[in-house]
């Protein structure tokens, strides 16, 4: 695995909570951080507190954060393939890459997607939440209708979009992000996170793929015991990740407040590690 890509820091700004004021100030005062992604999630009611408290859609934010801000990429952690065809998918990534795009450059949307898992939005929404097995086949599946997509559509994408994958399957989810994926987004400790890695390079070399060319991602929390206020651990944490491989360090949000304390720590240790 290659280990000299460069540092980023992420952000989740979990659309729970909160008005889209309070989400829109959020992503403005991450830009100006120098947080290098921000990204949302693909759910249609909160995941915790007041399970029918406030709670806003994925893509036309995403779209939104696009058109406001400059330098960041975007995109979501995860975006669920039950909830779009596919083919629609990869044109509404087309559009909020050009979106992003500023004089004439490049985009700036990550494709984050995964299998599902929130049986409260099948339910209410009325998707089919079938299986966990069953949502992972149809993942690897739609993945490759997205890719013959983007090559038809007029215009193209900006750039390749990059395509995240979150997941730790060993025998399906790793196997897909082997396949398809440019980033993976792992979760656990450092020695968790690094038995995947090995999972994942073993799949890349049964299929012939570079397992250099898979940047490897991971949320970053306070220590176990920890106040979240002791800003010093998410930095500690990353560090612990950065030694096992990983490379993208995110933290999640939640609203109305979004405090960005966490992140400006990370930063300033981002930086030191760019040196």
């Amino acid at each position: 695995m290659s280990t000299d890509r460069r540092v980023r820091i992420g952000a989740q700004l979990q659309p729970q909570h909160a008005s889209y004021a309070d989400l829109r100030r959020a992503v403005a005062q991450l830009e100006e951080i120098g947080v290098d992604v921000v990204f949302n999630w693909d759910h249609f009611y909160p995941l915790y507190g007041e399970p029918d408290g406030a709670h806003f859609e994925c893509w036309t934010m995403l779209a939104a954060w696009a058109e406001a801000t400059e330098r960041l990429e975007i995109g979501a952690l995860v975006t669920c393939n039950s909830y779009r065809n596919p083919q629609l998918l990869a044109d509404m990534a087309r559009t909020v890459d050009h979106i992003s795009a500023r004089d004439g450059g490049e985009g700036r949307l990550i494709l984050g997607i995964g299998s599902g898992w929130f049986e409260r939005d099948y339910d209410e929404y009325g998707f089919e939440f079938g299986t966990a097995g069953g949502r992972l086949d149809a993942l690897e599946r739609d993945l490759p209708v997205i890719e013959e997509r983007w090559a038809k559509l007029n215009p193209a994408p900006t750039r390749d979009i990059p395509v995240l994958i979150g997941g730790g399957g060993e025998k399906k989810t790793l196997r897909i992000v082997a396949r398809h994926a440019d980033i993976w987004h792992g979760f656990g400790d450092p020695e968790t996170v690094a038995h995947k890695h090995a999972v994942l390079d073993e799949w890349c070399a049964r299929l012939g793929r570079d397992p250099g060319e898979i940047e490897r991602s991971a949320g970053v929390s306070p220590k176990p015991g920890r106040l979240p206020e002791d800003v010093d651990d998410y930095a500690a944490g990353a560090q612990d990740l950065y030694d096992v491989g990983t490379r993208l360090f995110t933290v999640g949000l939640n609203g109305p407040d979004y405090d960005p304390g966490p992140l400006r720590d990370l930063v300033a240790w981002r930086d030191g590690m760019r040196g």
